[in-house]
């Protein structure tokens, strides 16, 4: 699978938008490498639940994802940090991905490091909770001026 291109711009300094959705959360991340991209949709994701520059980087935590294709690799990311959220309490404000490799043909791995801490109501805001990722609307794109746009449905 290749990424598809698209000529439009967009700006550097935006990590992120949230795009109009009917019922649920449609995000835009932006990148200037496939990982900043995917690591910018990271952010987003918990930006939906709380505000991120609020949390401090606490707990380090090395996550390992794979997927079959790029879309496949961006679901599963997103789902292993709404598992980390569930199972465990942690919020992220800051998410490098290190490295996406295609290994073969039906085989990407991302590997990355994510800096927060345990959710606290008491300290962080409560915003709307994420129940599951979709594939509803994914896209993964490459534009002519080189950088990456992920976008994805987050079901609230």
């Amino acid at each position: 699978m290749s990424l598809r291109h698209e000529d439009a711009e967009y700006e550097l300094d935006r990590r992120f938008t949230f795009l109009d959705h009917t019922a649920d959360v449609y995000i835009a991340a932006y990148g200037r490498t496939l990982e900043e991209a995917f690591s910018n949709a990271g952010i987003a994701f918990f930006e939906v639940m709380t505000d991120t520059k609020k949390v401090e980087r606490k707990v380090r935590k090395y996550i390992k994802v794979e997927g079959f294709d790029y879309f496949s690799l961006l679901y599963n990311w997103l789902e292993e940090l709404l598992f980390i959220f569930e199972a465990k309490g942690l919020v992220f404000s800051h998410i490098e991905v290190k490295e996406i490799q295609k290994i073969s043909e039906s085989k990407i791995i991302l590997e990355a490091v994510a800096e927060g801490e345990n959710f606290d109501p008491q300290r962080h805001e409560s915003r709307t909770l994420v129940k599951a990722v979709t594939y509803s609307l994914m896209d993964i794109s490459k534009r002519d001026d080189g950088t990456y746009v992920v976008k994805f449905v987050l079901d609230i």
